[in-house]
């Protein structure tokens, strides 16, 4: 038996409802609502009736998992870990 992988490719223009983004990170609404609360996300600006994601979200999501998931990190240290992962990354792009 074969293992088939798929990909899909996604633009920066995508979008994503809550439930859709709770799906395509394999994560609870309850932990995407505790990330929210935290400032680790947010929905993209705008007049909605629901919350609308964009791929910055998504990668923010699929990073804070992998803290959850791999070093056991909780909402707080993760807010607080992803803030100094984006200094960095800023520092290191100024240099």
């Amino acid at each position: 038996m074969r293992n088939v992988m798929t990909a899909v490719v996604l633009d920066d223009d995508h979008r994503w409802t809550l439930g859709q983004l709770c799906e395509v990170c394999q994560v609870s609404e309850a932990w995407l609502i505790e990330l929210l609360d935290e400032g680790v996300i947010e929905p993209v600006p705008g007049p909605r009736t629901e919350w609308v994601f964009d791929i910055t979200c998504l990668r923010r999501v699929r990073r804070a998992r992998r803290l959850h998931r791999d070093l056991g990190v909780n909402a707080p240290g993760i807010a607080l870990a992803l803030q100094l992962l984006d200094e960095l990354e800023h520092l290191r792009g100024r240099r």
